[in-house]
């Protein structure tokens, strides 16, 4: 039984109904040797779409980034529409989170300078907001796992165009 080398998909013919690789260009059968007849994924590892777009919104802030320019660059995932959306979508999502947190760094520290009395306004004001970010963003990767598509107010516009 022949499988693509690209997707992974049954082969019987010259070319993969799913992907369109030609199977004389190198690709080969082969087969899973820990479960018999099944079907060796070679670019995607076994990772699954929903998981793919739910490790873009990692809150830890380096990694979500990374993960979503990693699905947007590597092979299987980068034509898929679902993982696209969530990949951009998690990548504009982190950009307005350091965006308003300098901004909001940025108004605590004129109106602390200003308003010496109004200091203490702000002092509630990260952890709220950080935890607020962090819900966010566990939502968006438990709607992600789940397979539904949640777009953001502006972001999720700007998302729907990339993908």
């Amino acid at each position: 039984m022949a499988f693509c080398a690209n997707c992974g998909s049954q082969v019987q013919g010259a070319f993969c109904p799913n992907c369109g690789t030609s199977m004389a260009a190198g690709a080969t059968a082969s087969v899973n040797p820990g479960v018999a007849g099944a079907p060796v994924s070679a670019t995607s590892g076994g990772l699954e779409p929903h998981i793919a777009s739910c490790l873009c919104y990692i809150p830890i802030f380096p990694f979500g980034i990374l993960a979503a320019i990693i699905f947007l660059v590597v092979a299987p995932f980068n034509q898929n529409k679902f993982v696209r959306f969530n990949a951009f979508q998690s990548l504009f999502l982190h950009i307005a989170v350091v965006v308003l947190s300098f901004a909001l760094f940025f108004v605590a520290l004129i109106v602390t300078a200003l308003i010496h009395f109004l200091a203490f306004i702000f002092i509630p004001v990260w952890p709220i907001l950080w935890i607020g970010i962090l819900v966010l963003f566990l939502y968006m990767m438990y709607k992600s796992f789940n397979n539904e598509k949640i777009k953001l107010p502006f972001i999720g516009d700007l998302a729907e165009k990339q993908a």
